[in-house]
This record gives C-alpha cells, structure tokens and sequence, in this order.
C-alpha cells in the first residue's frame, strides 16, 4: 500500500512539475528583436482567374468566366518593375452561332502587361493591372489591332 502512495505522489509531482514548465514557456512574452517586415516583391506578378499569383505564364486565360478567350504559348523577353512583354497566340472562339457551338481561332499576338500597383489582397506584393494585345496580322471579328485590358484587383 506504502508503494501505491509514492508511485502515485511522485507521478503527480511530475505532472505539475511539467504543468508549471509549459505554462511558465507558454506566457513568455514574443520574441521582438525581430519585426517582421514587409518588403515588396522584386517583380510584379500577374493575378490569374483563381486568384493565384504567377511570373511568366506560359498559358493565360483572359475570359475566366467562359474560357472563350485565352492565352497560349507565352514566351516573356522581359519581366519587371514597369511592364512585361511576351509574344504568343490568342486562342478566341468565334461563338458562332453561338459559343457553345463556336469554333476557336488562333491569332498571333504581342502581350504587353503594365501599370504595377500594390495588390490588395496580398500587401507587399505588386502586381499588373492592365493587358495589351496587339494583333500584327489577322484577329478577331470586331477586335481592334491593339486591344487593352484592365486586370482584376
């Protein structure tokens, strides 16, 4: 019986002994030698249908809602601070005689992404908030030779 109370009265000296030591670890005050800190990010990204943040996308689709417009192929020869530029092609669908029946077309296009801002939803991030497409030969029905864009914020 002797044993039973010590056994037990060392396992609750123990339990309190690490009760205090978690307590005593857990009201520690932070740690502020070091304030976290919000930099901006060394290049602009570009905000995608998902809201997903990307750097040179190879595929960009422009009609998140529909899909009946979209980017391929997207080689970037610059990527900065003050704009990017990438040639591809614009994938479009005619939506004759109407989009679900549509054909899609294919244009060659010049991107051109610019006017970095600071992204609302993630502070210290930049990101582009207008497209130009500029079609050097054919493009679609109704489309301009230079067609711009505002990106979603």
């Amino acid at each position: 019986m002797r044993a039973s109370v010590v056994g037990t009265t060392v396992t609750l000296a123990a339990g309190a002994l690490l009760t205090a030591a978690m307590t005593t670890a857990s009201a520690s005050p932070p740690d502020t030698a070091t304030p976290p800190r919000h930099t901006r990010a060394a290049q602009p990204v570009l905000v995608d249908c998902l809201w997903q943040r990307t750097v040179r996308p190879i595929d960009f689709i422009l009609a998140c809602g529909d899909g009946n417009s979209r980017l391929t192929g997207l080689r970037w020869s610059e990527w900065g601070p003050g704009e990017a530029t990438a040639v591809g092609v614009n994938v479009v669908n005619d939506c004759e005689p109407y989009c679900a029946a549509g054909t899609f077309h294919s244009y060659p296009v010049t991107v051109r992404l610019d006017g970095a801002k600071p992204w609302k939803d993630r502070p210290g991030v930049d990101h582009y908030t207008r497209i130009s497409l500029t079609y050097p030969g054919d493009r679609p029905e109704g489309y301009q030779q230079v067609m711009s864009y505002p990106l979603w914020d």
